[in-house]
């Protein structure tokens, strides 16, 4: 019964930024970890970014590790993702996760763990 709904892709040249939201509904928002897989063409979906539940632990990607930030904001029930410094090899579909309990102890990088996904939303960055 939740529903995750992605939004704030777009086409950026390379060295620009994006934010991506994702709006939560359905259950307690600060009871999910919360986090951010991304699928680009001909590739597996991997891991992003994730949030704890109270959003003071986070987790990265060695290749986003340092341009990407997650976050999350309780009063609007919503989970995003500051991209900066894009590269073309970001281009992906990005897909917003969220777990009905926090499962630290892997950092929120295991997909199997989520129960919930967004549609996902296309981030393209050109050179």
């Amino acid at each position: 019964q939740v529903q995750l709904v992605e939004s704030g892709g777009g086409l950026v040249q390379a060295g620009g930024s994006l934010r991506l939201s994702c709006a939560v509904s359905g259950r307690t928002f600060s009871a999910y970890l919360m986090g951010w897989f991304r699928q680009a063409p001909g590739k597996e979906r991997e891991f992003a970014a994730a949030a704890s539940q109270n959003g003071i632990s986070t987790s990265y990607a060695d290749s986003v590790k340092g341009r990407f930030t997650i976050s999350r904001d309780k009063a609007k029930n919503t989970l995003y993702l500051q991209m900066n410094s894009l590269k073309p090899e970001d281009t992906a579909v990005y897909y917003c996760a969220a777990a009905p309990r926090d499962s630290w102890s892997g950092y929120g990088r295991n997909a199997a763990h989520y129960d919930y996904w967004g549609q996902g939303t296309q981030v393209t960055v050109s050179s």
